[in-house]
């Protein structure tokens, strides 16, 4: 075992020992805690992470803000006339502090000390497989959990560097609003934004070297998204490569390949939105020998080089999400209090997926894209918003509820629903899926009319009908036609 490089202590200081205090960190810590463990989370910046700081919070909020501007500019449609529609940028971004400073206190360290965690603001530093120096304090401990979470990828761009470029970690700095954003890159955050900031009133174009956005979805939701992102005013560029950033006297300008041709597109802010990556360097691991090319690498049980030290969230994670942290960090934390009993393997199969466009798009499971990549066989059963009452009500009838199912059976292989609160209607599915239900028995669940779940309900009937039994169908009516024959008794 590599550990013998080094001699275990006699007794340790902590059962656990955290590192890092976003959303991983903090479910790895509190589920120690609840089990009566010794445990210490050390964050080297803000509590909460980048969930609570630059990420899940600060966006929704501002995503909240454009929403409210585009309904008060389509309120005319409902009979309300609202006038003329003016944004008063600084003040959406006070909102957007506002609303961290509320969710702060349930990421605080006065929170996490009540629940009996000792919490150490500073840089923490591996020092061997039992060893975490915190600031000069060296602390021994049973086990180690890397939650470090990541930060914006930057790429090598020529120019870049010097144009003052933003991310989604340091937008929130804004004081002014943009005139004229670029975003650079097509994934949810770069769709998210780039609609939410051209509804407050910016100019924005998007770039993407692909031939289109959001490349985990299927091309129909792809192309959905770009058409909404067209009509909220969002210039898309894609098959728009990034070659390098230049100022001129009319002001600078991103020069992009596009059909052999350079490109040349002006902004005067660039927010760079391509992606993220993992926060692997500067506490230890590469004195430990513990491989991180890109992510830290762990077994099923989210075991790294070493058994007891455990990596979990986004520093390990493929899935970028707030809730697949939880998810990872209620493994690892259980794993690493009572190894080397019966572990848990970490089930990512099962994780959802919502992009906070408007409208929404969720999935979970498998979508077509996954079926056919991973040459698995599928029917499809759709159901089109445009049906469903309470959409039209609310002049919301766009999207779907699409439906992969096992063929000839109500086993489902996946959803993905585009629409009005499709990240809320996507919970029944998980949990239909999570308890092995199928869409016999979502339909016979009763559906409050009329509400946006029905869409779910109705999705299960047009599989139903699909699937019915013609046979005894063509007996019935034949049981029927002899029935009025007949006297009633």
């Amino acid at each position: 075992m590599l550990a013998r490089r080094w001699r275990p202590p006699r007794h340790f200081d902590r059962n656990v020992v955290v590192i890092g205090a976003g959303a991983a960190g903090l479910v790895s810590a509190y589920i120690a805690a609840k089990l009566r463990a010794s445990v210490t989370l050390v964050e080297g910046k803000s509590m909460g992470g980048d969930c609570l700081n630059s990420g899940c919070v600060p966006s929704k909020t501002l995503i909240h803000a454009a929403r409210m501007a585009a309904q008060a500019r389509a309120a005319a449609s409902a009979g309300i006339a609202t006038g003329q529609i003016t944004v008063d940028f600084t003040a959406v971004m006070r909102k957007v502090q506002t609303a961290i400073e509320r969710v702060a206190p349930h990421d605080s360290v006065e929170r996490y000390r009540a629940l009996g965690v000792d919490v150490r603001m500073g840089k923490a530093q591996i020092l061997d497989p039992w060893t975490v120096d915190i600031e000069g304090d060296r602390l021994t401990t049973r086990a180690i959990i890397i939650a470090t979470g990541a930060e914006p990828f930057i790429p090598s761009i020529p120019g870049l560097e010097a144009c003052d470029y933003l991310t989604s970690d340091t937008l929130w700095s804004l004081d002014h609003q943009p005139q004229k954003l670029l975003m650079l890159g097509g994934g949810p955050i770069g769709c998210e934004l780039s609609q939410a900031f051209s509804r407050l009133g910016t100019t924005v174009t998007q770039v993407e070297m692909a031939d289109r956005v959001l490349l985990r979805e299927d091309h129909e939701v792809s192309d959905f998204v770009a058409e909404r992102l067209r009509r909220d005013g969002v210039e898309l560029r894609l098959n728009h490569q990034a070659l390098r950033v230049e100022s001129t006297s009319e002001g600078r300008v991103l020069v992009c390949l596009h059909d052999g041709k350079e490109t040349r597109l002006g902004f005067d802010t660039l927010l760079v939105a391509v992606g993220r990556k993992p926060r692997t360097e500067g506490f230890g691991l590469e004195a430990l020998g513990i491989h991180a090319p890109h992510t830290v690498e762990t077994n099923a049980y989210l075991q790294t080089l070493y058994p007891n030290i455990y990596a979990c969230g986004d520093v390990t994670s493929p899935y970028q999400f707030t809730h697949a942290a939880a998810h990872e960090a209620w493994h690892a934390a259980v794993n690493a209090l009572f190894s080397p009993l019966p572990r848990l393997k970490v089930d990512h199969s099962l994780l959802p997926a919502v992009t906070f466009v408007d409208p929404e798009v969720a999935r979970i499971g498998l979508n077509e894209s996954d079926a056919l990549a991973r040459d698995i066989e599928y029917e499809v059963t759709r159901y089109e918003l445009a049906d469903l009452d309470r959409a039209l009500t609310e002049d919301s009838a766009e999207g779907f509820v699409k439906v992969l199912t096992v063929p000839g059976k109500d086993r489902i292989l996946g959803a993905t629903i585009v629409g009005q609160h499709a990240g809320e209607l996507l919970a029944e599915f998980a949990l239909a899926m999570r308890y092995r239900l199928g869409l016999g028995k979502l339909l016979g669940v009763v559906h409050a009319y009329p509400t946006w779940s029905e869409a779910n309900k109705y999705a299960a009937g047009a599989w139903k009908r699909a699937h019915a039994p013609e046979r005894l169908l063509r007996l019935l009516e034949r049981y029927h036609s002899w029935r009025r024959r007949r006297l009633p008794f």
